[in-house]
């Protein structure tokens, strides 16, 4: 398992290079996480409503191949994407998430914070406002996109759109839930916690 941190990098070049890693992979290929952030920019999913996207403003709104509704991504939002071969690893896509959610969990309760995943909503949540969302697709039996972990970020935006397609839906950071973290920490941290989920 390759991993790295990359910084911040412009949404749509860095989607087109997972699209190729995975369309470029074979069966010797190695699984990579990469850690990630963007500038300004929503997101909308295959199934994404228009509805959702209530007032975008100067914020670019990018059509995308994940599942899911609309979300924003941007500075101070780690994202965590998982290019990993499940068939090779025998993971099942409910498996990857609920990894990806639990990771996020055992960060938090180190620091005394309780969250939790839903069942009817992929994320995880503290007291009713998110705090990380999912969106994955698997394509040749390979997983891409991943997760977006709210970690000291400007939530205005949030308040643009019906976040994840629920329009009364608070977002929350880790900041705001008192863990200071920048986004490099909150990787390292996540990291072990995530392959551990997966028994890799």
């Amino acid at each position: 398992m390759k991993t790295c941190f990359r910084g911040r990098r412009d949404y749509v070049p860095l989607w087109r290079e997972m699209q190729d890693f995975t369309d470029s992979r074979d069966e010797n290929t190695a699984d990579e996480i990469w850690f990630v952030e963007h500038p300004p920019v929503f997101t909308m999913g295959l199934n994404a409503s228009e509805e959702h996207l209530l007032a975008p403003g100067d914020i670019p709104v990018v059509q995308i191949d994940r599942g899911g509704q609309v979300t924003f991504h941007g500075p101070g939002q780690l994202m965590v994407y998982p290019l990993i071969d499940l068939r090779r690893s025998n993971i099942g896509v409910r498996t990857l998430v609920t990894a990806l959610e639990q990771s996020v969990v055992d960060l938090v309760a180190e620091y005394d914070v309780v969250a939790a995943a839903r069942a009817d909503a992929p994320g995880v949540y503290v007291n009713g406002d998110k705090l990380a969302s999912i969106g994955l697709r698997i394509r040749r039996g390979a997983s891409f996109h991943g997760m977006a972990l709210n970690v000291d970020i400007d939530l205005e935006p949030f308040s643009r759109i019906n976040p994840c397609g629920y329009a009364e839906l608070e977002m929350t950071d880790l900041r705001r839930q008192g863990i200071d973290l920048d986004l490099e920490q909150s990787a390292t941290t996540l990291l072990p916690r995530f392959l551990q989920h997966l028994d890799l």
